[in-house]
């Protein structure tokens, strides 16, 4: 069985673009190999900045004959029938074969495929994949039709086995496939043939290519962490740009060199940004004083003066971007000292954070509000977290966050330490921002976690009062995002928010904002199913009176504007959603939440997460198994018995009714889960709650298993049902168990 070998030899991909490359050529050329009828035993992609390669081995020589029966229609049927299947199958009448089955003569068509030669099938899936390939972006260049990313030099294309090697006649454009590539574009100029992939890597590295992506991001981290240690430093991790550098050369020479002294005291996060985004330099750190010192440069080539010119020509390079880092930095400090944070947030009236939802000015005031509200809850100073609130976006209008973007609230943490502020406000100038994603870290800071709160619910109840939700895949304003880090805030900090109140407190807020602040429209096309005059009536009075009326006093708002409160209901449930994905992936089944969101309180999120945790465990033992079923049994027996009774069986069962010792053990265990029960649902022990319901397990099965509940006494039978509910009633003070499946 032969081996497959494709190299696509163009000028240099962009790094960024490679990765994918990798696996879109991998997959194209595999899977239509397998359609066309071919097999392969393994197949490994490989790029380099100049070269996408495919190895596939233990390829199939011929794809198989195909022998293909069709059923056609009765030999008698009308000719234009006959000739209809005779088009379809490309065969002559007499071609045909005549079978009798349970309708009659039958007309069969047998079609055989006879099996294709490795080297035509690879030649044909080849050009298609090269003529479609999915870039990103692509370019034409020359005369030719092709398209690709970069104008592509070269295909070498080879079948090889024990026999030998033969190239695969492939055309495109201008270009036909050779058994012949490059290496290093200066190390090792010309072309040179190769016989199969293990000729090829190994003729490649001794021209000074190493193909591996993963090879090359190794050798890149262990020169520089080597390099590093050896003068008692270490290199900054950045896996993102190692993917990247690693894209950007085929031969990965690491050199390092020293950060001009006068730029030592510019933050660590300023010089690695700056260097990471214009230099693609990797920053190297002393632990013992944190100061970024020196910078790692990835060079394509070895030179005779072992990278000394090349250091020197990126030093220069990089004093001039730093010196433009520390233009910023000086500048804004000064801004700092004269007018201070609040006053460098000034400008922020003037800029817009949403045509329907006023400047960022506008919006820092709600957040202040709401942050003042949300402190208490979660153990923080309310002045504390209203200063934080105000200077925590001050250094967007900053000239360092102008120019690096990413290091907006970073910036804000040191600018906000050099107006002597307290070290919380400083801290939430960083944290407010944060969780950004399923795996960042969650501020714990008291005045971090009211700030960062209060923000990410001032996005969610604007967008939400301009009707700008999350639909389908399409969320342009991060909703789903900020709803997951106001979840992970809540439950990493255990923090007890009544979010149903919070919600519409804070909806009223921004509802008197968009009003006030001339954006009327936005809250007209929110109730825009008033009547005329209710809406005239509304007008009239809130002129007077909206202006003085506050959150706590949402009542007459509510009643003119009845769709805030049905907007404020949809976004808890667009945060309940939220949190049933969060929870899943933790491992909590879908029906254990609801379970759980069915219960009163859950707008809780610490509790509603600690009630599914436990009720999870709960349904995981031998006890939570065996008590669903019976619990599903009594429901299930009473809610046939009150639909064919037509009355709720509700009035209590009264144990001088029972006749059995199992029923009156039913009575008594009963009695001893409820009273073990109550006081564990009031201390939000829910695992005791559950292991005292687990206690109703044996009593439950014995019951059912000796006692008949639909007696011929409507005496005995009426009792035995409001035992059921009796069951009911008490496990349903712990979780809604027919919400749960099974």
């Amino acid at each position: 069985m032969p081996d497959l070998l494709i190299e696509l030899f163009s000028e240099e991909i962009p790094a960024r673009m490679q990765a994918r490359a990798r696996e879109d050529l991998k997959k194209l050329v595999t899977d239509g190999l397998v359609e066309a009828g071919l097999t392969y035993a393994s197949a490994g992609a490989f790029s380099t900045p100049r070269r996408l390669v495919l190895s596939v081995e233990g390829l199939s020589a011929e794809s198989p004959t195909l022998r293909e029966e069709r059923k056609g229609p009765k030999a008698d049927a009308p000719a234009a029938a006959i000739e209809g299947f005779l088009r379809s199958t490309g065969l002559t009448r007499d071609q045909l074969e005549i079978r009798e089955d349970k309708k009659g003569a039958v007309l069969f068509a047998v079609v055989e495929k006879p099996g294709r030669r490795a080297p035509e099938i690879v030649a044909e899936v080849l050009e298609r994949t090269i003529r479609t390939f999915p870039w990103p972006k692509s370019m034409r260049w020359g005369t030719g039709s092709l398209r690709w990313v970069r104008p592509l030099h070269s295909i070498l294309c080879l079948l090889s086995d024990e026999a030998g090697s033969q190239v695969v006649p492939v055309t495109v454009d201008q270009v036909t496939a050779v058994n012949t590539t490059e290496g290093h574009r200066f190390m090792a100029p010309g072309r040179f043939a190769v016989t199969g992939f293990d000729d090829y890597r190994a003729k490649l590295q001794r021209a000074f290519v190493m193909l591996d992506a993963v090879e090359r991001e190794q050798a890149i981290w262990h020169e520089a962490t080597t390099q590093a240690f050896a003068q008692g430093l270490e290199v900054v991790p950045d896996a993102g740009l190692l993917t990247e550098v690693a894209g950007l050369v085929e031969w990965p020479v690491v050199l390092m060199g020293p950060i001009g002294e006068e730029f030592l005291g510019l933050p660590p996060e300023v010089l690695q940004t700056s260097m990471r985004e214009h230099q693609k330099f990797f920053s190297v750190r002393n632990p013992a004083t944190g100061r970024i010192e020196k910078f790692v440069t990835v060079a394509n080539r070895e030179t005779a003066d072992h990278g000394e010119t090349i250091l020197k020509g990126n030093a220069k390079v990089l004093s001039a971007r730093l010196s433009d880092a520390r233009f910023f930095w000086e500048n804004d400090l000064r801004t700092v000292q004269t007018v201070g944070l609040e006053g460098m947030a000034a400008g922020l009236a003037h800029v817009t954070f949403h045509n329907k939802l006023g400047s960022q000015a506008d919006r820092i005031a709600r957040i202040e509000a709401l942050a003042r509200e949300i402190a208490p809850l979660v153990g923080a100073s309310p002045d504390l977290a209203a200063e934080a609130a105000r200077v925590a976006k001050a250094d967007l209008q900053s000239a360092m966050v102008g120019e690096f973007p990413e290091l907006q609230g970073t910036m804000g943490s040191y600018y906000a330490r050099a107006a002597g502020l307290p070290e919380a406000v400083a801290l939430a100038c960083k944290a407010h921002y944060q969780p950004l994603g399923p795996s960042d870290e969650v501020p714990t800071d008291p005045v971090s976690v009211a700030v960062a709160l209060a923000d990410k619910i001032d996005t969610l109840t604007g967008f939400w009062a301009i009707d700008e939700k999350p639909t389908g895949s399409k969320d342009p304003f991060a909703l789903r995002r900020a709803a997951l880090g106001a979840i992970r805030l809540i439950n990493a900090n255990e923090a007890r928010v009544p979010l149903a109140q919070v919600l519409i407190k804070h909806s009223v807020r921004v509802f008197l904002d968009l009003y006030y602040a001339g954006h009327a429209a936005a809250v007209t096309k929110l109730d825009a199913d008033l009547p005329d005059d209710i809406r005239q009536e509304a007008q009239t009075r809130m002129e007077g009176r909206l202006k003085a009326l506050t959150a706590d006093e949402p009542a007459d708002v509510l009643f003119f504007f009845p769709n805030i409160e049905k907007g404020n209901a949809d976004l808890l449930t667009f945060f309940h959603d939220r949190l049933k994905v969060h929870l899943r992936e933790q491992g909590i089944r879908h029906d254990v939440i609801d379970a759980c969101l069915a219960m009163p309180g859950n707008d809780d999120l610490t509790l509603l997460v600690k009630r599914a945790e436990a009720l999870s465990a709960f349904l995981k033992s031998d006890d939570g198994t065996n008590l669903l079923q019976g619990f599903k049994r009594a429901n299930n027996i009473l809610a046939q018995a009150e639909a064919k009774d037509g009355v709720e069986y509700s009035f209590g069962a009264d144990p001088k009714f029972a006749e059995t010792d199992e029923e009156r053990a039913l009575f008594a265990a009963l009695a001893q889960a409820e009273a073990a029960i109550a006081p564990a649902m009031q201390a939000e022990d829910f695992a005791a709650a559950m292991a005292a319901m687990a206690a109703l397990r044996a009593p439950i099965d014995a019951f059912f298993d000796t006692v008949q509940v639909n007696s011929e006494n409507p005496v005995l039978r009426r009792n035995r049902l409001n035992m059921l509910h009796s069951i009911r009633a008490t496990c349903a003070r712990v979780a809604d168990l027919t919400r749960i499946e099974g």
